[in-house]
């Protein structure tokens, strides 16, 4: 059996942590094959990759020194670990190599301060360092307890273009690039131990897979090495109904298909990136979701068909603003809803959900708070003829709300889910400000006044999720 296995920061945030990866990667290598993918150390006092940041932000406003401050710190916290963990000879060859690694950014730091200026492409390179480090310091401590395994860059791996901080992978390079390094190690025996998040250009240029790119990487070559499953490790015993912060009841869910999971993600559950789950979907490779702390619980199985339940989960996001464009001249106003999506795009916000009445006189729609403002500013650029012809008559924000989405896909041709789930915001006495649902009838999202956002998904999961511990 072929696995890809993938472990956070937390999951790797401490000696303590990195004993328990290492214990379990040994576990399973003993009869499979194993690749690991790691991200950078996200210990209780340093969290490295935030560290990094701010040291080359700090250099770009002038500080040249900024990066040689924390680097003692950052040495510090990986060879105390490397000290509890690592036999002496593999720190002899590792230390060296952090330090190495530490210099290059140090003397870019500085050069950084000259310019007074940084560059996406060099915070890339500042981005992943702690992702380079930790493999080393993994691959180290597996060596050091009998496992046979090796650090790699992914970018001798995932070629991408050149959107620096964003970027994607280009296939079927990848594919080819990972096999071709991958496969003959797995033949061996020896654990791959793989940096998350990174990647490089054809000509060679570090980039980074941008927000959950660590999780990405994980996807991306468990696909390309045709793995039977990709687990992700975790510090939660898998997938959950809803925040437990906001609802203590919620419930570990055993099975889910890849669409409850694309929804759940998209909607504000943090367990996975929505871009994650696409590259093992194409080859309907299975995904687990487990706990590093509590590793023989099962976890969540994510796959083709799911449980097939109704409402498996209640997810949120908050800080938003719901922008109304209205007036009735806009009925039968050809291409309007193009102009108005367009304004959104040229302001580089997001939209995460879509309300339009059947009349045609007002679409609302959802984007991040600190976006809504530039969106106004240039739907009133857009639609100025409109309003002088008071075709458009207002504008209008709510601000803050947050969209509530119940997901299901056994919601689909079921009766009554709607109405229950109205029937539990009334009864909580939750005003329902906007409302959509698309025709593969997954989720139903609602928006509502941030005020009332944990009471919402309270009372939702309250409707859904019995008592006896599963759901309707």
């Amino acid at each position: 059996m072929r696995l890809v296995m993938k472990f956070g920061g937390t999951s790797v945030g401490s000696a303590d942590a990195i004993r328990r990866v290492t214990e379990i990667v040994g576990g399973y290598a003993r009869d499979h094959e194993v690749v690991v993918v790691v991200s950078a150390m996200n210990a209780p006092d340093l969290r490295t990759t935030d560290t990094l940041i701010a040291a080359a932000k700090a250099a770009a406003a002038g500080d040249g020194n900024a990066t040689a401050q924390v680097t003692p710190r950052l040495l510090d916290l990986h060879m105390r670990v490397a000290n509890e963990l690592v036999t002496p000879e593999e720190r002899a060859a590792l230390e060296p190599e952090i330090r190495a690694m530490l210099d290059y950014m140090s003397d870019l730091s500085r050069s950084i301060a000259v310019l007074g200026e940084l560059t996406p492409r060099a915070l890339d390179l500042f981005s992943g360092l702690g992702e380079r480090i930790n493999a080393r310091l993994i691959a180290a401590a597996l060596r050091s307890a009998g496992i046979d395994a090796e650090a790699i860059d992914a970018t001798e791996l995932i070629v991408t273009d050149d959107r620096y901080g964003n970027a994607s992978p280009i296939e079927p390079d990848t594919r080819e690039r990972s096999r071709a390094r991958l496969l003959p190690l797995l033949a061996a025996k020896r654990v791959p131990v793989v940096t998350g998040f990174i990647g490089a250009t054809r000509a060679g240029v570090p980039t980074t897979l941008g927000r959950g790119g660590s999780d990405y990487t994980c996807a991306i070559l468990g696909a390309d090495l045709d793995a039977d499953e990709v687990w992700f490790w975790k510090e939660v015993d898998g997938v959950l109904s809803a925040n437990p912060k906001v609802v203590p009841e919620a419930r570990t869910l055993p099975r889910l298909s890849y669409a409850e999971m694309g929804e759940m993600a998209y909607y504000g559950a943090n367990v996975l990136h929505p871009k994650t789950v696409q590259p093992l979907v194409h080859r309907r490779i299975p995904i687990r979701i487990r706990n590093t702390f509590n590793p023989s619980h099962p976890g969540t199985l994510i796959d083709a068909e799911g449980d097939g339940e109704s409402v498996r989960a209640i997810t949120a996001i908050k800080g938003l603003s719901l922008i109304t464009v209205g007036g009735p001249g806009m009925l039968g106003l050809t291409g309007v809803a193009a102009r108005i999506f367009g304004a959104v795009a040229r302001a580089g916000a997001n939209v995460l959900l879509i309300s339009q009445a059947s009349s045609e006189q007002s679409v609302c729609f959802a984007v991040p708070g600190d976006e809504a403002a530039k969106v106004v500013n240039e739907l009133r650029c857009e639609l100025d003829r409109e309003f002088a012809a008071h075709d458009v008559e207002h504008i209008g924000t709510i601000a803050p709300v947050v969209i509530v989405a119940v997901v299901g896909s056994g919601m689909r041709g079921t009766p009554g889910i709607a109405g229950r789930v109205f029937g539990a915001l009334g009864a909580a006495g939750v005003n329902v400000i906007a409302i959509a649902q698309g025709s593969t009838e997954n989720n139903i999202s609602l928006v509502v006044s941030e005020a009332d956002a944990d009471k919402a998904v309270r009372a939702v999961h309250g409707a859904f999720v019995t008592t006896n511990g599963g759901n309707e």
